[in-house]
């Protein structure tokens, strides 16, 4: 019972003394977190800067840790895989991204809901996303990418990796 009533203190703590998720034009927010995806997992870190009151430019990198390795055959091709691994281009990914920073528009200060658009390497496509702050400097983050158009053919073994609905979530800091 005291772990309950001390979870729940700490929780409450931080929704009271929550600060402003976005202020607008000069904010910059880093986040930095797990990223996961169907057949690997690894790290994501991104920046954001306000340009606006509602609205924001910035950068993301994804970098695969661990994946499932393939043997076999792959899209009907006569080339064997055995054990065969992801290699860099594969494994890592970058891009630019506009976001539509939402805190004033719902009218939750603490919490910053971001929809937006981002342009990369392996795809062009879309996320949706969540901050929110405990302090002034530190707080937490979620968000879910989408490809809308992806490059490239499909004549790899890890053509999936940052080319699909993609799962992050960490620790997001305000500077």
């Amino acid at each position: 019972m005291k772990k309950v009533i001390t979870l729940l203190f700490l929780v409450s703590f931080g929704f009271i003394n929550a600060q402003q998720a976005f202020s607008g034009k000069g904010d910059i927010k880093v986040n930095v977190g797990a990223n996961l995806q169907d057949g690997g997992s690894g790290i994501q870190g991104s920046v954001d800067f306000g340009l606006g009151e509602n609205f924001s430019f910035g950068f993301v990198a994804n970098y695969i840790l661990g994946f499932d390795n393939f043997n076999g055959f792959y899209n009907g091709s006569t080339n064997t895989y055995y054990n065969a691994e992801p290699d860099f281009g594969d494994r890592f990914d970058a891009k630019a991204r506009i976001n539509a920073n939402l805190s004033s528009v719902i009218g939750v200060q603490q919490l910053d809901v971001y929809p937006g658009l981002s342009l990369g390497l392996h795809n062009f496509g879309g996320h949706v996303g969540g901050r929110y702050f405990f302090t002034e400097g530190f707080g937490v983050f979620t968000e879910i990418g989408f490809p809308i158009a992806k490059y490239g053919s499909n004549n790899d073994p890890f053509y999936h990796l940052n080319n699909q609905a993609t799962f992050s979530l960490g620790a997001s800091f305000n500077l």
